[in-house]
């Protein structure tokens, strides 16, 4: 028996999370996570989306294209393992937690033409993961909610 390192066997494996470790990835990990995924394709050329923001929303969840960066993210074993159901912009949507918007962004040919390289799609989805983190919205919230309850205590 040959005993490797993990960084080693990492190159000649796909290394999944250890069972007993049953913390999920926060959104902002599972961006990161499909980021890595697209380094790992270097400059190779991924196919865009057709005219997303035109399709009716029912169509919209269900758009995909082959050899594109959901099918990246489909393809990673860590992305299906944490339940990454498809390679479709609904399926992205729910997992990765992003918006419409964002994704539309990320994916859609009006931004990149036909392809995208999969090195200048990881930087774009890990400025989306770095939105996540500093996302104010539960800050402004949290912050309101406090006002109000101080409001309250003082009305007292």
């Amino acid at each position: 028996m040959e005993h490797k390192s993990l960084d080693k066997l990492r190159d000649v494996a796909d290394v999944l999370p250890n069972w007993m470790n049953n913390r999920p990835l926060s959104k902002s990990e599972r961006l990161k996570c499909w980021a890595q995924a697209l380094d790992r394709e270097g400059g190779r050329q991924l196919n865009t989306l057709f005219q997303v923001e035109y399709a009716p929303a029912e169509k919209r969840t269900v758009m995909r294209a082959d050899d594109s960066l959901l099918t990246v993210a489909y393809d990673d074993p860590r992305l299906r393992a944490e339940g990454l159901a498809g390679d479709t912009i609904g399926d992205a949507m729910r997992f990765f937690g992003v918006s419409e918007r964002q994704l539309h962004d990320i994916v859609c040919f009006c931004h990149h033409g036909p392809t995208i390289s999969a090195c200048t799609a990881a930087a774009q989805i890990r400025a989306a993961a770095a939105q996540q983190i500093f996302d104010v919205k539960p800050l402004l919230f949290g912050a309101a909610a406090a006002a109000c309850l101080a409001v309250g205590l003082l009305m007292i």
